[in-house]
This record gives C-alpha cells, structure tokens and sequence, in this order.
C-alpha cells in the first residue's frame, strides 16, 4: 500500500493511498463467506459455494463493491496509524480509481488536530478570591439553617409578604368555569409571585375565611392569553416563627451541645468549602491563562459539531423543565444574537483545550488505569443522579469509554498545569494545592452545589415566564439536607 499526505491546511489533510489487488485478499475472503451465506445455490450447502459460481450468481461487479467498501476503512485506520495523523472525525472518502485484478486507488479528507507543542506551562500564575469567613457571613449561614427549623403558627392579622396562607383558587372566562386553573387548600407564601399575576397584590391585606376576585391574564393552557376572572379565598394565615439561637437549638440542628460549638463547626466548614473553591477557580483560571498563551487553529467542522452539542445539551434540558428557548433568554436576559456569540465562544474555547490538554498528555507519557476510569464514572454518576453501574453500561453500550478515558487524561494533565502554577489569593497569601482528600471532598460538593445551582436556575426561570405554582413544582427540588448544606456554604 502507497499513501501520499497533502496538507490542505493546519487542520486538514488529504491522504491518497493505493493498493495493489493483492492486498485485498483478505476483503475478499470476508465478502465471499459473507454473500456464500445468503445466496443459495443448487448443489451447495448454505455457505458452501466457491467464489467462481458466487462472481456469477451476483455479479462481479458487486462482488468487487462490497470488498471494496470492507477494504476503505481498514485501509484508511492503516494510513493514519502509519503517518501518526490524529484525525478528527470521520473521512470524506472519494475512490479514484478501481480496476479489477489491478488496483484500487481513494483519497480521503479529513480533519486533523493541528501540530504545536505545550511548552510554557509551568509557573502560571493566579489571583483567587480569599477565604476569611467573617461573623455575618456565619450568621447567614445559622440564619438558613434557623429557616429549616422553622415553624408556621396562625397569626390573628392581615396577610403580610412572607406569610404562608391556605387558599382556594378559581377561575373563569366569559362565565364559564375553568377546571385546570382550580385548586384547593392550596398551600402558598405570599410575596414569591409563583402563581397568577395579581394574586399577591390581592392576597396581601386580606384576612382568613375572607374572599376577593381580581383578572388576571392566564399564560398556559388551551385559554393562554385570554383574561379570566379569579376567586380567591383564604382558610388560614400562618407566619414563619423561628427557634431561638441558643444551645437548646445547636442540639437540635447539629449533633453539638453549645451554640458556640456549633458557630466553630460553621466556621471550620465554611472556611474547607473556601478552600476548595479557591483551587476550582484557581484550575479554571489557570487553564483559561494557558489557552490564552498559545494560538491555534480550530478545524471549523470539530467546533461546529461542539456548538451543535451545545445547542442539544441546552434543548434538552429546557424540555425536562418545560420551559422555551424564549423564556430562557428572558430569564438570562440576554437577547438571540448574544446567546448565539456565547455559545460559540464557548465551544472555540473548549475545543482549543481539548487539543492543548491531549497535546500536554501526548508530551507527559500520561494515561489513565481502570482505577481512575473507575472513580471519573463514579463521580460523573452522582453528578447525574444515577448508579455508577449503570453510567458504566451506558458507556460501554454507546462506546463511550474512550471519552471517559479522554477526560480522565485531560483531567490529569490540568493537575500538572495547576501542580506547578503560583496560586495567591487577593490578599497575597499563597494557596496551597488540595489533597487526595480534599479531591474527593470537592468532587461530593460540586455535584451537590450543582445539582440546586439547576434547580434554582429552573426555579428563576419559571418564575420569568409566570408558571402557576401547581405546575411549577418538581419533585427534584426536595433535595437532601446534606446538599442544602454544600449549596448554603458555597454561597
């Protein structure tokens, strides 16, 4: 077999290979076993039938066709193994030439990482925000963790902002009933603005088993858009009570005897989530100084199928939450044409790191053992909420785990960017690396932070785009209180 490469541009090649008809034997022997079982011939068993009477049962033609499209992707994985071309991909395919019992002769085009080497990465320096954790600071984080204690008790007065109020909810166009747009003993906090536009303003000033009707424009179902006539009657006004901060509460929340005790754990906590956002945000800085360091060529095709996969990945997520494209910019507000220049953006950006990390790894010897693809499906799998065996089917069922493999490599190749980089906080104070623990610690509460930061933008969004508060709920936003915690002490 010939090949001759032709560089097209940085990021894309021509390769031209030739092969003798000698060299396809094996095609053939594939082609003729696999067409001497599905053709039946008298006098021969199923798959018995030499090649001679097969050539004339279905053609020569045909024959040399279906060996020939058994014999291109061997041949073209062959060339590019032989000349070391990292294709991107998969090849434009063009055969040039075939004569029977002579040659076979195709070109293929196709994307290519662009040839660079890492050099300056070592020593890259980083400003992080600091990690004191003031007295207020520590207040909020008891004041949360007072509200998860809480208590509703009656309250004798006019609704208030932030009293929770037992209602019943009807609604009617031109006269006629609404059954979608009816609830009762519904269970709402006043001042959210969750439900119907007016129903707050109507709401607030009212007193239990007193009745008020107000229009409203109705946003969803088969009457969107028209204006209906709402009923509202509230049962019951209750008002928030708090428990005291003393040391009867710190035995009730935590498993300390004082309160002070509890403050000091508070503080400890804090400071160790600190921490490890401070390295986080030292990798993301690290790595976005490192892109920014080398310039490169990004094969147009590798970053519009990023793009493309973005787009998905966002669509998809819209859709399990209900909501529109359209309500989403609203929500970010942020208009057609900026989402589509940050999207792309983003993908150039991710796409020049991949090449810079994978380079880093080639020039480093870095690999990854069954260990790390291990704990990279383990933690992927809390991050999504699922089983790590069943990520790992997944995986393998989708042929995945090279890209496991890949992000697992990646991953290590920005441990040594960031092993060797000047990390100081805003203050001066130089922040050392994390450890195997710290590591782990980390991985739990990103996934945990994660997980609320989507429901919470998920919640914003609805909220945008006036979804009644019955429509709006989810179960997935019953998170635990181990994630609560992990989201309060992010903030």
């Amino acid at each position: 077999m010939k090949t001759v490469v032709e560089e097209l541009s940085p990021t894309r090649v021509k390769l031209t290979i030739e092969v003798p008809f000698e060299e396809l034997d094996h095609a053939f022997d594939v082609t003729y076993k696999s067409l001497a079982k599905q053709v039946r011939i008298k006098g021969f068993r199923p798959g018995k039938a030499p090649a001679r009477l097969i050539d004339r049962y279905v053609g020569r033609g045909a024959v040399i066709s279906e060996a020939v499209n058994h014999a291109v992707p061997e041949l073209y994985n062959e060339a590019i193994q032989k000349e070391e071309i990292f294709a991107l991909g998969q090849p434009d395919v063009e055969v040039t030439k075939l004569e029977d019992n002579s040659e076979l002769a195709f070109t293929a085009e196709v994307d290519i990482r662009p040839k660079f080497e890492v050099s300056d990465y070592k020593g890259i320096e980083v400003t992080v925000d600091g990690s004191e954790v003031t007295e207020e600071q520590i207040d909020e984080q008891l004041g949360l963790l007072r509200e998860r204690f809480s208590t509703l008790v009656g309250a004798e007065r006019p609704v208030e902002d932030g009293d929770h109020v037992s209602i019943d909810l009807s609604a009617a166009v031109d006269g006629e009933k609404l059954e979608d747009v009816a609830v009762s003993g519904y269970s709402y906090e006043v001042g959210t603005n969750t439900m119907l536009e007016g129903l707050d303003e109507t709401l607030r000033g009212m007193e239990a088993e007193g009745e008020a009707t107000f229009t409203t424009t109705l946003v969803g179902g088969e009457h969107e858009g028209r204006e209906a006539e709402v009923s509202v009657t509230v049962h019951s006004v209750k008002v928030k009570e708090l428990p005291e901060l003393d040391d009867e509460f710190a035995q009730l929340a935590s498993e300390f005897d004082t309160i002070g005790e509890l403050r000091e754990d508070v503080r400890k906590r804090m400071a160790e989530v600190r921490r490890i956002q401070q390295l986080s945000s030292a990798r993301d800085k690290a790595l976005e100084k490192l892109i920014e360091s080398i310039e490169l060529p990004l094969p147009d095709a590798v970053v519009d199928e990023e793009i493309q996969r973005r787009r998905e990945s966002l669509e998809q997520q819209l859709a399990q939450s209900g909501l529109t494209k359209e309500a989403y910019l609203e929500s970010q507000e942020k208009t057609e044409e900026e989402f589509e220049e940050e999207l792309t953006t983003g993908a150039r950006s991710a796409v020049k790191a991949g090449f810079i990390l994978d380079q880093l790894a080639i020039q480093e010897d870095l690999s990854a053992d069954q260990g790390e693809l291990s704990q990279y499906v383990f933690e992927q799998a809390q991050r999504m909420g699922v089983s790590p065996d069943q990520l790992a089917q997944h995986l393998v069922q989708s042929n995945q785990i090279r890209v496991a493999f890949t992000e697992v490599v990646r991953g290590k190749a920005m441990d040594l960017v960031l092993a060797s980089a000047k990390v100081t906080d805003e203050d001066g104070n130089v922040i050392e690396q994390e450890t195997d623990e710290e590591k782990a610690a980390k991985a739990a509460a990103e996934a945990a932070v994660e997980t609320l930061e989507v429901l919470e933008e998920t919640e914003s969004a609805e909220e945008a785009v006036e979804v009644p508060a019955d429509e709006a709920k989810d179960e997935d936003t019953k998170a635990d209180t181990k994630a609560d915690e992990a989201k309060d002490e992010a903030k």
